[in-house]
């Protein structure tokens, strides 16, 4: 048992910030992680022993955020104004840091899953090409050409100048 809380416990920052990546809200992410942390603990035993800890619970927690967002998309959203939290409801903020950051975060969630997902596996969490490809499921060449497609229209969605203009010009010698 200790061993097994010892590689989870360590992981669930960096499972909550996916989460709410993914799901785009605090409390259904908190819900998301909580399952997810139920369902590895009670099918630890399932778990390959010469598998990454890691990999397999982002899977699990991957699977299960799909799942809840295709439910969403068959039943639709709906939220109670007594559970409306703050950012909902607040001003976007004057300061420019602030702006920037939103900015990101809306960029970032107008991507499609699977770049957005490819993007927080590498880019937020950390992981391998190899790993974020076992989370998802899907070969590590997939994971390189989504990883390179969102990164570029995240670039565009930000108002980035373009990288080869700005290559400095060069000159043809024959």
């Amino acid at each position: 048992m200790t061993t097994m809380t010892s590689l989870i416990e360590p992981l669930i920052p960096a499972l909550r910030r996916y989460a709410r990546a993914l799901l785009r809200d605090s409390s259904a992410a908190d819900d998301l992680v909580q399952d997810c942390l139920e369902r590895a603990i009670g099918r630890w035993h399932q778990r390959r022993q010469d598998g990454d800890a890691r990999t397999w619970i982002f899977t699990i927690l991957h699977n299960l955020a799909i799942n809840r967002l295709r439910q969403a998309q068959r039943r639709g959203r709906h939220v109670a104004i007594e559970d409306a939290d703050e950012d909902s409801v607040s001003h976007p903020p004057a300061q420019e840091d602030r702006i920037r950051h939103h900015d990101v975060v809306q960029a970032l969630a107008d991507l499609p899953e699977d770049q957005r997902a490819v993007l927080l596996l590498v880019a937020v969490e950390d992981l391998s090409y190899a790993e974020a490809a076992d989370v998802l499921d899907v070969p590590i060449g997939t994971v390189m050409s989504r990883l390179a497609r969102g990164r570029e229209r995240l670039r565009r969605a930000l108002g980035e100048p373009d990288r080869i203009a700005k290559a400095p010009n060069l000159r043809r010698i024959k």
